[in-house]
């Protein structure tokens, strides 16, 4: 077997580079902090890569990769068999993540140099980024649930910190704030799911005894929906959506870290972690999932179709890519990949794929602003004559999420589509519909950036290509995108851990590739030169467009039901009520204490001829009493 004990440094370098930074943050040049979190990221990416090729070269297991543990200790022990462990796990997803993780933020830190450079707080930025890429990796490499959501809260504090970076800004900072009493609402319900599922099966680990699992009956199932209930506030699935596009007012190097590795997706590695656990003791839940899922992809793509800001238009995209990875998950019947479980191999691939492209064109995003000085599309326009390597890389992009072959989305997306369609017709074609409408808005998005006449914003600010430090991860990224597909994902995550050979369905690949084409002939036809079909649409359907626009009003409904509900008719009356009846009540018995003590303080004067005269009233009172007796 071989020795993995050197991944225990995956956790502690980033802590020791948090630590550095964040206490000697302002001792520190920012040149000095940023190279100080750039080497322990790369330090990790080799450890990480160290890590995957020791793992996926050691023999297998009766046909399987073994699921080991170097690293563990008890740090709280509740009962014999109920305890809080943190350690070390490495399985085939686990290291999947492990290469994501570390792949993604060391671009971000490379990449940060450029994009951030002479901004305030720069050695602080670099410090949190640390703390980010530490509880990422300590979430993936969780040995039980209780680590996991250990590190899943110390994720949701490192997103807090990283969106609201610019804290004087009024809009960064309600944006953070949202998202960190989003993510707490719904994590709420995944910790009553732990806690139940401890108290049920008698362990927090991931594969507890039948026996105990068999005592539990339905308890389960209500335990395994709560935990996704967490998953789907992280991972921004209706109806808990609403803070992801908001947390754009971050930094869009720390978008770009957010949307591709272990903050959104934490949902899809949540449930696909516990997937034994789903299809063996909550099989009702898995639907659920899908449908959830395939609604939350359907509705943030439509919503993507008519945003103008670029980072809001992927913000929306990647909420319905996440919906893809966890159609795939929930339209899984069984363990084996060949019949049923084809979703979860194909979930997974998704979101490797994923990851590279979706943080080359939040990257590319950051460089387009970074030229023009704005987020809006109407700033924008004909600038790959200005940005060749932007426009280049940001071009692999979209058709990579387009599904476009032989770029990695589309075989990544065509095993969910074919495992869709495995499940039913009805989730087939909705998903293969969906699809079709990511290559539109993505490449309304692409023509309105590259093509068209020049804004006349252009003549304040002159564009340019981004430096070398900012689009060498662009092109890293690029690459990784045009050949991840052709990697045999399946020969090392699957759903029963066999080696699973990926099979190209040619008639669902045939049906999405023309409906992408086509759909991305009528974003040419629509937006790469004038606007005015676009405009007659929007003309023709005021109403509806409007309504997308604002994202069907969802945020504004919260406002009325937390303001003008909860708030004025349910926390307001309770306040009165504290105010008035608990405080008036107390503030009475202290009235009262007082002044009673004002009255009877003479009694305590310290005279001794008063003490006598009392004493001797006193005794010739009781004379009498006994006298009358």
């Amino acid at each position: 077997m071989i020795n993995m004990d050197f991944t225990i440094w995956l956790l502690l370098v980033p802590l020791a580079a948090f630590l550095i930074t964040g206490l000697a943050g302002k001792l520190l040049r920012p040149v000095v902090a940023g190279l100080v979190g750039t080497a322990s990221v790369l330090t990790l990416w080799l450890l990480s890569a160290l890590t995957a090729v020791s793992y996926f070269t050691q023999p297998r297991v009766e046909g399987v990769f073994p699921t080991l543990t170097p690293w563990n200790f008890t740090w709280l022990p509740l009962t014999d068999t109920l305890h809080f462990d943190v350690g070390v796990m490495l399985d085939p997803i686990s290291v999947m993540m492990l290469v994501v993780i570390t792949t993604v933020s060391l671009m971000v830190h490379i990449y940060s140099f450029g994009y951030m450079k002479g901004e305030r707080g720069f050695q602080r930025y670099y410090a949190f980024l640390s703390l980010f890429t530490m509880s990422m990796l300590g979430l993936v490499v969780a040995t039980n649930i209780f680590q996991l959501y250990l590190f899943w809260e110390l994720v949701g504090v490192s997103s807090y910190l990283l969106i609201g970076f610019y804290y004087t800004s009024p809009a960064a900072i309600a944006a953070s704030k949202k998202a960190f009493i989003v993510t707490r609402f719904a994590d709420s319900f995944f910790l009553v799911g732990i806690l139940l599922y401890g108290y049920v099966s008698g362990t927090f680990g991931f594969t507890p005894a039948t026996a105990a699992i068999a005592v539990g009956g339905a308890a389960i199932p209500i335990a395994l929906g709560l935990m996704f209930v967490g998953g789907a506030g992280k991972s921004a699935m209706f109806p808990l959506h609403i803070w992801l596009p908001d947390a754009m007012e971050g930094p869009t190097p720390v978008s770009a870290l957010i949307h591709a590795a272990t903050m959104v997706v934490a949902g899809v590695y949540l449930v696909a972690r516990l997937f034994p656990l789903f299809v063996g003791y909550a099989p009702a839940v898995l639907p659920l999932i899908a449908w959830v899922g395939a609604f939350t992809a359907l509705f943030a793509a439509t919503i993507a179709c008519v945003q103008t800001d670029i980072k809001r238009v992927l913000a929306f995209s990647t909420i319905s890519q996440i919906g893809f990875m966890l159609v795939a998950l929930g339209v899984c019947t069984g363990l084996d990949p060949h019949h049923g479980g084809l979703g979860y191999m194909a979930s997974m691939f998704h979101l490797f794929t994923h990851a590279m492209f979706k943080a080359l064109l939040f990257l590319g995003a950051g460089s387009i602003i970074h030229a023009v000085h704005s987020n809006e599309m109407s700033a924008m326009g004909g600038l790959r004559k200005y940005m060749p390597l932007t426009h280049l890389t940001f071009l692999i992009a979209c058709l990579a999420i387009a599904g476009i072959p032989p770029l990695s989305g589309f075989f990544s997306k065509d095993e969910i589509l074919a495992a869709c369609f495995a499940f039913s017709p009805a989730m087939g074609w909705t998903m293969t519909a969906i699809a079709a409408l990511t290559a539109f808005y993505m490449f309304r998005l692409y023509y309105r950036i590259f093509h068209g006449c020049p804004s006349a914003a252009h003549s304040a600010h002159h564009p340019h290509e981004s430096p070398l430090i900012m689009t060498v991860p662009l092109m890293f990224l690029a690459v990784v995108t045009v050949v991840a597909g052709f990697i045999p994902f399946g020969l090392f995550v699957s759903s029963n851990g066999q080696p699973y050979h990926i099979h190209i369905d040619r008639t669902i690949a045939a049906i999405s590739v023309s409906l992408a084409l086509a759909a991305i002939g009528l974003a040419a036809w629509l937006f790469r030169g004038r606007t005015a079909g676009a405009d007659s649409l929007q003309q023709r359907f005021p109403r509806l467009y409007k309504a997308t626009f604002h994202r069907f009003y969802i945020d504004e409904i919260y406002q009325f039901i937390t303001h003008r509900i909860i708030f004025a008719c349910i926390s307001a009356p309770i306040a009165w009520f504290d105010r008035h009846v608990v405080d008036g009540f107390f503030d009475f018995l202290a009235w009262g204490t007082q002044t009673v003590s004002e009255r009877i303080k003479g009694f305590q004067s310290g005279r001794i001829q008063q003490y006598a005269l009392v004493f001797l009233i006193g005794a010739l009172t009781l004379i009498v009493l006994l006298c009358l007796c």
